[in-house]
């Protein structure tokens, strides 16, 4: 079992080993401040991903768990797509440490526009308030929700910029990873939900304490609740003890 400190090191690590990697692929043909900070953007998947690992070994929710695993199909998804049309990239010779010489659709686009439809839907539609829901616990989706589409939209034209795709493959890819995020979506919740109380009871769940709060409409919310009235339990006993 991983602890806190061992999480963190590994996420930091990971994030080290991007900015090396982007720092060797993409130095040499953007020395423009605008093309380094869209260089730097590029990165956004590896700290997505970094970002899902951590709150898998933190959190162990099904859920989760399920995201990670869209967000790999759709990346099989991909490089399947790929390989069956073969369109070159714009510019092979100006990147030849890509690994992949076909561009369309292009990965990174069909990535994090998996990821923010995703993310959109699970927020409206997973995370439904209340009735009495504020004003605040509103905007904050709204506003994540904007941001998300923003991150996408400038990863995406980041590709075109530094000349990795051109406008199709980058349009193509935007379409597939929303495509593939509302379909995930569905199966997740309408196939893999109702299994998620059985899977959670597994020995081998209970095992890593994987669980399930499918039914907990609020998890952010429910989670500051249960803990708050936790800690003032806590602290009502300890006061009792030092009386």
């Amino acid at each position: 079992m991983w602890g806190g400190k061992d999480a963190a090191s590994f996420a930091a690590a990971c994030a080290y080993a991007g900015l090396k990697w982007l720092w060797a692929h993409t130095h040499g043909h953007c020395c423009d401040f605008s093309g380094q900070l869209l260089a730097y953007l590029s990165l956004g998947p590896i700290f997505i991903i970094v970002g899902f690992v951590t709150l898998i070994i933190f959190k162990r929710e099904l859920h989760t768990i399920s995201f990670l695993g869209g967000l790999a199909f759709n990346e099989g998804v991909n490089w399947l797509i790929k390989n069956v049309i073969r369109e070159p990239r714009p510019c092979e010779e100006a990147h030849s440490t890509v690994t992949t010489k076909y561009g369309m659709p292009s990965s990174h686009s069909q990535f994090m526009w998996f990821f923010s439809v995703y993310s959109f839907l699970f927020l409206y539609l997973r995370m439904h308030q209340t009735n009495n829901a504020r004003f605040l616990d509103l905007l904050w989706r709204h506003v994540l929700s904007i941001c998300l589409v923003t991150v996408a939209l400038l990863v995406s034209y980041s590709r075109v910029y530094l000349l990795y795709h051109t406008w199709s493959q980058v349009l193509y890819g935007g379409v597939a990873g929303s495509v593939m995020a509302i379909a995930w979506f569905a199966f997740t919740q309408e196939i893999l939900t109702p299994l998620f109380p059985r899977i959670a009871a597994w020995p081998i769940s209970e095992f890593f304490l994987i669980r399930d709060t499918s039914l907990i409409p609020n998890i952010l919310w429910f989670e500051y609740t249960v803990t708050r009235a936790e800690a003032r339990n806590r602290q009502r006993k300890l006061g009792t003890k030092l009386q």
